[in-house]
């Protein structure tokens, strides 16, 4: 089975958009937007998926990458 790869940290780096400025912009606490940047989660609202684009003005497959696992 593949799994999905969360690249926020490099979009947030490529914008030098900071994780506070991030939280603050998305209304997402800085907890889980960590989490979010580390891989750490399992799912993701579309509507913080959304706020995280509006944000960092990218589209989600910026954000996401799917790889495949042998």
């Amino acid at each position: 089975m593949g799994k999905i790869i969360v690249r926020l940290d490099r979009v947030m780096a490529d914008r030098k958009v900071g994780l506070n400025e991030l939280s603050e912009q998305v209304g997402v606490s800085n907890v889980n937007l960590s989490k979010l940047k580390n891989g750490h989660i399992s799912a993701i609202r579309f509507s913080t998926l959304i706020a995280i684009c509006e944000a960092l003005k990218c589209q989600p497959g910026d954000l996401l990458e799917y790889t495949e696992e042998n």
